[in-house]
């Protein structure tokens, strides 16, 4: 069973008079253990697709289930609740408050859970991820690629089903691309999760278990 899909998914916006369909009709799935990569230009609707799987927005129409439920009769507590222990997230700017260290950043997400050892689980994230040496160093110490890393343990570390990446590599030189691609590749086997990577970077081509092109809203 698909951990992921979208079935029939229409969402459309309103700017002023106008109705724009960001996407039309798109049908999709992911499931543990793969990376699947969303690829298209600009104002495709990759985002929007993107944020229709990680449960930010609801379609306008058609029908989004996660571990084959359908998500949309839950209330808003409850989608935050299926995000916050099922969707990893990981954005193309990393995100990393300047304040806090490596480790601390990727503990953030979990600090709400007394129940466990984010601080171990934490540490041994950033073991896996090659920066073991950069636990208490803080972003403006470290180069675009650590940042990233730090970016997908801290996504871990709630061990989720889902890890959606926007655009991971759109800040980084083509070498650090291939090794947080080649990261991705080794986690999603590790961890058994799923991987939707969105991008217009056709490299992530190379390391992905299938690749759907997105255009004008349609996958073709």
């Amino acid at each position: 069973m698909s951990i992921i899909e979208l079935e029939g998914v229409v969402k459309e916006y309103q700017s002023g008079s106008e109705t724009i369909e960001a996407l039309k009709g798109v049908d999709f799935y992911a499931n543990r253990g793969e990376m699947v990569t969303v690829i298209g230009p600009s104002g495709s609707g990759k985002s929007t697709m993107l944020n229709m799987t990680g449960l930010l927005d609801t379609p306008t129409e058609g029908i989004v289930r996660l571990e084959g439920v359908d998500v949309s009769a839950l209330s808003e507590d409850e989608l935050t609740e299926k995000r916050r222990s099922g969707i990893g997230f990981v954005f193309q700017d990393f995100h990393l408050l300047p304040m806090l260290t490596a480790v601390e950043n990727v503990e953030l997400p979990s600090m709400w859970d007394t129940s466990v050892d984010r601080h171990g689980r934490a540490i041994d994230l950033l073991k896996r991820v090659g920066l073991e040496d950069r636990l208490d160093h803080l972003p403006s110490e470290l180069s675009g690629g650590q940042q990233q890393r730090v970016a997908i343990a801290r996504a871990l570390i709630n061990e989720p089903k889902i890890l959606l990446a926007d655009e991971p590599t759109g800040n980084l030189d083509q070498d650090t691309a291939r090794t947080i691609l080649a990261e991705l590749t080794r986690l999603k086997t590790e961890e058994d999760i799923a991987i939707v990577v969105v991008s217009h970077d056709e490299l992530l081509m190379e390391y992905a278990d299938r690749t759907v092109e997105l255009i004008d809203g349609v996958i073709t």
